[in-house]
């Protein structure tokens, strides 16, 4: 399998569920300026619409989209319990946070990562992203990760996210000026997130953190 990501982007979650699942794939970076990959080919060839990730199996298939290659990596190793299984309520409820995090925390930080663009709209989108935090933070009372006991996709989805906001290794491209340090059961869990050995080992290969 091939992964084709940006360093600290949405990608950086799929690229988290790889190594928590232990499996073999090779990392294809992609320019986010030029959209060309490390050895100058054109991304817009991979994925017409230009943005990352894509998954490239080893037949040649593509899939995009980073919550639904998320849910295929993990049902490709139900044991490690990163997604509940197909048909249960609780896959319901996993589909239920990852179409939230895209539509309302994804979204909600395109208007911050292109501040200088969104002029007075900066202004709505921003209270409304806290808003949304402030209610994840809720949710995290009493539970370690988002689904409960067990960390899941969701949860390496919203940490790569969430790092566009807190993260020290932020980019000027991913780097947003907001931050949820008030936030407590949201602070724990991200610290929780970060110190998993998988987490770590998806931020040294994205040059991230120092070895």
């Amino acid at each position: 399998m091939k992964l084709y990501h940006i360093p600290a982007s949405c990608s950086l979650g799929t690229h988290i569920v790889l190594r928590e699942l232990g499996l073999d794939a090779t990392l294809v970076k992609v320019d986010y300026k030029r959209h060309v990959t490390d050895d100058g080919a054109s991304f817009y060839d991979v994925n017409a619409h230009g943005y990352v990730p894509v998954l490239e199996l080893d037949d040649g298939r593509l899939l995009r989209e980073g919550p639904a290659i998320m849910q295929y990596l993990a049902d490709l190793h139900p044991a490690a319990r990163l997604a509940p299984p197909n048909g249960s309520f609780e896959r319901y409820r996993l589909q239920q946070w990852l179409n939230f995090l895209s539509t309302e925390i994804h979204k909600g930080f395109i208007p911050l990562l292109y501040a200088a663009r969104a002029g007075n709209y900066l202004e709505m989108a921003r209270p409304k992203l806290e808003q949304r935090y402030a209610w994840i933070d809720e949710q995290l009372a009493g539970q370690p990760y988002l689904m409960g006991e067990y960390f899941s996709v969701a949860d390496a989805y919203l940490f790569a996210l969430t790092g566009w906001g807190q993260a020290s290794w932020l980019t000027s491209y991913y780097k947003a000026d907001i931050h949820f340090d008030q936030l407590d059961h949201l602070r724990d869990w991200y610290q929780r997130v970060q110190a998993r050995p998988a987490v770590q080992k998806a931020l040294r290969e994205e040059g991230l953190i120092a070895d």
